[in-house]
């Protein structure tokens, strides 16, 4: 039996696996979530036989279950190859008490990459298998990182083009070098003059316009998403926490039966998500640490079970968590809230008008698998610099964030649970921000200089993804103003404008 997907706010037709990853956004505004969440069929010691590879098909095979062996496997042998630095795609380091699973191995060294190497192949494939005859036009909002790693996923890959939107001044001068610099004939990077949450609002106004659809379908393209919206994202992040899980049963770190708590830099919700489904699926992660910067919606949310975004919005040195409007915890709401589509559909509806919901108190019961957090912009300098002095062990800013709630977690609770910290960047990626944490002497450096001097400190080389933008040059000129995302996407898609 095909396991299929339906929609969080109910009024669309349950589909496919492949349909859900190609529209990306359900025809109702809300988002693709399985009928059920499937359980593991290997055991905890099986999997920990396994090479990354195997592990991902072991997974994604319980949810897109309308893709054969062979396609399913191909996606993930093309996606999981020489691209990553590391045979092991993704590596696991202790420092002090913790352990930081490494994701940012592939080629624009941020997690992004352990989905966005994939989804291009599963979109492709997905599209022969549902007869797709138009051009596939990616849509994307980044907040930084999901960006850069979309447009090298899906360059130049054929019967697709891809558009992102990024705030004009909300990324790190690496992050948006990696963008702009960004090779492929079917390639548009637009920087918008405002905030992230301004283009994902834009984007998802672009999917829900019913008027732009038609006017697309005629030109011969329909549009998906390479957000963390798309179910087609979001699965194969489970993967690394099934993988990490198993890995450290076999490496003796852990023992049999033995729980682990998993601590996550979050923003947009998706990467804390995937652990969550990877809970549900059988694998024994006890508590989700939730680590907000000042941006602390979602802190707030879990305090007090009230999501309000109606706050000033802060630019932050963890720029890819700078956001207000955490789209995937609409999945974690419509399952706590029993599934009701109904007054799901109400809820984010009353977000949309209101700018805020509130979910009730036998909703609140069933966030206890959660603990959240947050961290100033001082503790994270602070715990840079105590982690290279004690371990030398360098982190990036994002990373830091979950590693100053984790000991928060550890101070409020005396809980010395063996504990996963999901390192989703590399600090070449936040060189300044990193360097300036550790010694402000570092303030007046060039950008280069001080991911050479990165190197130095750290002992580790500079990731050839740091080495290409070096002298790159910029490739792409766009900017709009988020009421104007509209116009650009229909300039772009009809030829008549150039990068």
């Amino acid at each position: 039996m095909d396991l299929l997907y339906k929609s969080t706010r109910g009024d669309s037709q349950p589909v496919t696996a492949s349909q859900a990853i190609l529209k990306g956004l359900a025809d109702d505004g809300g988002l693709y979530v399985p009928t059920v969440l499937p359980k593991l069929e290997v055991s905890l010691q099986e999997l920990a036989k396994m090479n990354y590879q195997e592990t991902a098909y072991e997974v994604m095979k319980l949810f897109f279950t309308d893709f054969t062996e062979q396609e399913l496997k191909d996606c993930i042998k093309k996606a999981y190859d020489q691209k990553f630095d590391i045979e092991e795609i993704v590596s696991i380091v202790k420092a002090d008490e913790a352990y930081y699973l490494e994701l940012f191995h592939g080629s624009t060294i941020a997690f992004k990459d352990m989905a966005l190497s994939i989804l291009p192949h599963l979109m492709i494939t997905a599209a022969k298998k549902n007869g797709v005859k138009n051009d596939i036009v990616i849509l994307t909002a980044t907040s930084g990182d999901t960006g850069k790693a979309a447009l090298a996923g899906f360059a130049d890959i054929e019967g697709t083009k891809i558009i992102v939107f990024y705030p004009k001044n909300g990324v790190s001068p690496i992050q948006e070098k990696q963008m702009l610099t960004q090779k492929g004939k079917n390639t548009y990077v637009v920087g918008i003059t405002g905030n992230f949450d301004d283009a994902q609002t834009g984007v998802k106004e672009l999917f829900h316009d019913k008027q732009l659809a038609k006017e697309l379908e005629e030109a011969g393209f329909q549009f998906s998403s390479a957000n963390s919206i798309n179910i087609g994202r979001l699965v194969p992040q489970i993967v690394y926490y099934v993988y990490t899980y198993a890995h450290l049963l076999a490496e003796g770190e852990i023992k049999e039966n033995e729980s682990i708590h998993v601590a996550v830099p979050t923003g947009n919700f998706g990467n804390i998500l995937a652990a969550y489904y990877a809970k549900n699926m059988g694998i024994l992660i006890d508590k989700l640490i939730c680590a907000s910067n000042e941006n602390k919606v979602l802190y707030d949310f879990f305090t007090t079970g009230i999501y309000d975004k109606n706050r000033d919005f802060i630019l932050t040195s963890s720029p890819s968590m700078d956001i207000l409007i955490s789209s995937n915890l609409e999945r974690l709401i419509y399952r706590i809230g029993g599934e009701d589509d109904k007054n799901n559909k109400l809820l984010m509806e009353q977000l949309k008008k209101e700018g805020k919901y509130e979910i009730t108190e036998q909703m609140k019961q069933k966030l206890c698998d959660f603990y959240g957090g947050y961290a100033t912009e001082e503790q994270i300098k602070e715990k840079i610099k105590k982690l290279y002095e004690k371990a030398g062990y360098v982190i990036d800013t994002h990373t830091a964030v979950a590693s100053v709630v984790y000991d928060k977690f550890k101070k409020e609770t005396e809980d010395r649970t063996k504990t996963v910290i999901a390192s989703t960047a590399s600090p070449y990626k936040f060189t300044r921000s990193v360097l300036d944490a550790i010694d402000i002497k570092y303030d007046e450096w060039e950008d280069f200089a001080l991911v050479d001097e990165l190197s130095q400190i750290s002992g580790v080389a500079v990731p050839e993804a740091m080495e290409e933008i070096r002298t790159a040059p910029i490739l792409h000129h766009k900017v709009c103003r988020p009421e104007e995302m509209r116009e650009m996407v229909k300039e772009i898609l009809n030829g008549k404008s150039s990068r």
